[in-house]
């Protein structure tokens, strides 16, 4: 028993882990004015027994350490893959700008303070990474440090010594890289006099972009569309739309490419906010009328959504389906995520979406044995994709990059390859009829267990040097943490409000998105009451966590050169 509970065992480990997660999650439970480090409390009880000299066999931490961040970038990359190309459109573009410019700062005065303070480099990586939250930058950070220590002649004892030395900075600096961002958000909005009721009728005013679906009820009132069909009134105009239903009189149709429009007729069209103007001026204005109305009008049709659960399915377009032609039944709407997307012909199904279909009872039954429908399908985890697109983002991560004037090449790492396989397998998945979809919850849940090993592994590692090194001089770890959070957070908000006109609940997003802060995004919304804050954060936060876990490499890559 003495071995189980004081020893360096197998059972041991587990033990000890356990415990650090255990206890880890239950304290952060726990808010204080409504903020909660959340599992980072399990990497302070990691700390707190590596001081107390609870240790554990180190390659077993080593492993647990990698492997649990594997499964956290993974699990990230996949839920952010299908939307990560999107959110480079539009608006994308200007907010993905300035998370790059937030990220480049911080880089800028982590190489300052180094160079002005005389800190090592390397330590300020981890610094760094405290300092805006983001623990799979630690986690390359670290393997780089031990892969360009290899091969540089180093000790593996050494270079662990120096790896465990990040560990202690970022968890130093974490608490302020939380504390800092709501600090800004909080006196920016002071400064610049923002009414954020105000902003948030403004943002509703203007939502409803590109890809979110909405009704629309509009007359024929356009003379050159008379007595034409609706194959030849629509076809050339584009794919933005979908004709739900007619109505000519009284009678409430199922249209079909052969339907004659006529003067006063009345369509049920989904589309997306920026196509409303076109379809005014291909079809007439819109109309007083409410869904119900046609519904009033017309026993036979119904409205059912039904889920994609057959995974021969994946890869193919509405297009490809045939429902209409086949079934007589009409998509109008995909729900992916949430979120209702236009059926536009040419859009990829993926196992999971909901089609929102339009038709008689006994034919959308028909269509619901085609695609599936069934939710117990739904619940069995999809392994293979996951397990196999690690195998290959490991792959991916060792292959060495050589950039110019760097004399070390640099690899992706078990962070890096990972999370960019994952998320082009979340966006190009169903293209290629490769089931990605897991539920919400099993994500959830692969992410959380991988990151409370790592930041377990991590902890115990770095808590027997943790207090030697704040005592030697790390307690200035702090300054530079708040330094690191809060100089480039300023500079970002200050260009995006005055420079960019950004939304304050835009600008929240941004901040939140580009540190990668999950807390002080629980911060703004339960603050400010509004989910856009989550809309723009995941905006910029597929090329944020990108870029923060090769800047991290970088400056590990450019310390040791």
């Amino acid at each position: 028993m003495h071995d189980l509970f004081f020893g360096y065992g197998v059972a041991h480990t587990i033990l000890l882990l356990a415990f650090v997660i255990g206890v880890g999650l239950y304290l952060g439970r726990f808010k204080v004015k409504g903020i909660s480090l959340g599992s980072t409390w399990i990497l302070f009880m990691g700390i707190l027994m590596g001081h107390l000299g609870f240790g554990a066999d180190l390659s077993i931490l080593h492993f647990v350490k990698e492997f649990g961040l594997i499964l956290f970038v993974f699990s990230i990359g996949l839920q952010v893959g299908p939307g990560f190309f999107h959110s480079f459109r539009s608006g994308g573009v200007k907010m993905n700008l300035l998370a790059v410019m937030n990220i480049l700062l911080a880089v800028a005065v982590t190489y300052a303070i180094s160079a002005i303070s005389g800190e090592d480099l390397s330590t300020m990586v981890g610094v760094m990474s405290g300092a805006v939250t983001n623990t799979p930058g630690l986690g390359a950070a670290q393997q780089t440090f031990a892969d360009v220590s290899a091969a540089t002649g180093s000790s593996v004892l050494a270079a662990g010594t120096a790896s465990e030395k990040l560990a202690s900075a970022y968890a130093v600096a974490y608490p302020m890289g939380v504390i800092g961002v709501i600090m800004v958000l909080v006196l920016f909005k002071a400064i610049f006099k923002i009414d954020h009721g105000k902003e948030l009728h403004e943002l509703e005013e203007q939502e409803g972009g590109s890809e979110h679906a909405r009704r629309m009820h509009v007359a024929v009132e356009n003379p050159a569309i008379f007595g034409k069909k609706l194959y030849d009134v629509v076809h050339g105009f584009g794919e933005d739309f979908v004709v739900s239903r007619v109505m000519q009189g009284d009678e409430v149709s199922f249209p079909s490419a052969d339907t004659v429009l006529h003067e006063g007729d009345k369509l049920l069209l989904v589309t997306s906010q920026d196509e409303v103007d076109r379809l005014r001026i291909l079809f007439g204005e819109e109309v007083p009328l409410h869904v119900q109305d046609w519904k009033e009008k017309d026993h036979t049709m119904v409205t059912r959504r039904i889920v994609v659960t057959n995974s021969k399915l994946t890869g193919k377009t509405i297009k490809d389906l045939r429902l209409r032609s086949a079934f007589g039944v009409s998509v109008t709407r995909v729900i992916r995520a949430g979120v209702e997307l236009v059926a536009r012909p040419n859009l990829y199904i993926q196992v999971g979406d909901g089609l929102m279909c339009v038709g008689t009872k006994e034919n959308i039954e028909q269509v619901a044995a085609v695609v599936g429908n069934s939710n117990d399908a739904l619940n069995k985890p999809n392994l293979v994709p996951i397990f196999l697109g690690i195998v290959v983002g490991v792959i991916f991560g060792s292959i060495p990059i050589h950039f110019p004037h760097i004399p070390q090449a640099i690899k992706l790492g078990l962070a890096g390859g990972p999370l960019i396989i994952a998320i082009l397998l979340g966006h190009f998945g169903p293209k290629y009829k490769i089931t990605t979809y897991t539920t919400t919850s099993a994500n959830l849940m692969i992410r959380e267990i991988g990151i409370s090993l790592f930041l377990a592994a991590v902890g115990i590692g770095a808590g027997s040097n943790f207090w030697s090194s704040i005592v030697g001089g790390g307690y200035w770890w702090i300054l530079y943490g708040a330094l690191i959070t809060l100089v480039p957070l300023c500079i970002t908000f200050i260009v995006a409000r005055a420079a960019c006109h950004l939304n304050f609940y835009q600008i929240c997003g941004l901040i939140t998105g580009s540190c990668t802060n999950p807390p002080v995004l629980a911060f703004a919304q339960g603050m400010y009451g509004s989910d856009f804050t989550s809309v723009n954060y995941a905006t910029v936060y597929p090329l944020s966590m990108f870029m923060r876990v090769l800047v991290a490499q970088l400056l590990i890559v450019f310390a040791l050169g």
